[in-house]
């Protein structure tokens, strides 16, 4: 399920993804239940969000989880869409604004991969908001300018961090969408990953006896590579920690190119460790 961001109408949309800070509300005493504001209609719908994933968003069940109407919400946001984009920026609120200074930039570019990773997956149904149209507010935003300001520490040309950053995203976004998948698999279809793998390796290796003879190559990695295992000592099951471990391998070796990359380009890597 893929949902575009910015559907709504955009002047609205910006106004309210950019609206000054909300004041402190007063300490609730006796009384009638308070007004609702903004944050607190976002606030409930990230929550239906994390809880039951895009699917179960809308504007009914966010209303009734503040106890109130769905046609309640429609006086501060126009409507769903509106919604959708005010969630999207203001989960990014919690990523980390700015990386302590002294380390070099592949330290921060590593912390800065596993924080968005570990982001993701608390809020997985982020990654069904389409990259192709951003939401442009503010901590979006706020996100992307942490990210460019580790990058030009390795002193490379603007027109190659550009690209660096869709880059990156892809990585961790793509891992994250491996993990997520993972951790879904087995509610989702009602079997357990071992019941799953057990059935088919059965079939498989009485159908394909010659996979060797086929598939070369790859069968010569699988032979030379460590076997995986159902699950770690963790308890993490191997589909997700297959996916943790490809994308800490791929970062690694993302990370080496950036290296290179930062040694051939002349007066390049001054202002970070390569």
């Amino acid at each position: 399920m893929v949902v575009y961001a910015g559907q709504g109408d955009a002047r609205r949309s910006m106004s309210l993804l950019w609206r000054p800070p909300a004041p402190e509300p007063p300490p609730r005493g006796p009384g009638p239940r308070p007004a609702l504001t903004v944050d607190t209609i976002v606030a409930a719908a990230v929550a239906v969000a994390d809880e039951g994933g895009m699917a179960a968003l809308s504007m009914r069940a966010v209303g009734e989880r503040l106890g109130r109407t769905a046609m309640a919400l429609y006086t501060y946001v126009p409507g769903k869409s509106e919604l959708l984009d005010l969630m999207y920026d203001a989960v990014h609120a919690e990523l980390p604004a700015h990386y302590p200074e002294g380390a070099d930039w592949r330290t921060d570019l590593t912390r800065w991969a596993q924080d968005t990773l570990a982001f993701l997956l608390r809020h997985p149904w982020v990654l069904q908001v389409s990259q192709a149209r951003p939401v442009l507010g503010p901590h979006e935003y706020a996100g992307l300018d942490t990210l460019v300001g580790i990058l030009y520490r390795t002193g490379l040309d603007a027109g190659v961090l550009r690209r660096l950053v869709g880059t990156l995203f892809h990585c961790v976004r793509g891992a994250a969408q491996t993990v997520a998948d993972a951790r879904d698999a087995a509610s989702a279809t009602g079997r357990p990953d071992e019941e799953w793998w057990y059935d088919r390796s059965a079939v498989f290796v009485e159908l394909v006896p010659d996979f060797g003879d086929r598939y070369p190559e790859l069968s010569r990695m699988e032979r030379e590579s460590a076997p995986p295992e159902p699950s770690g000592d963790d308890g993490v099951p191997y589909p997700e920690r297959e996916a943790r471990e490809t994308f800490a391998a791929g970062l690694d070796v993302l990370l080496d190119g950036i290296a290179a990359a930062v040694r051939r380009a002349p007066g390049a890597g001054r202002t970070g460790a390569p």
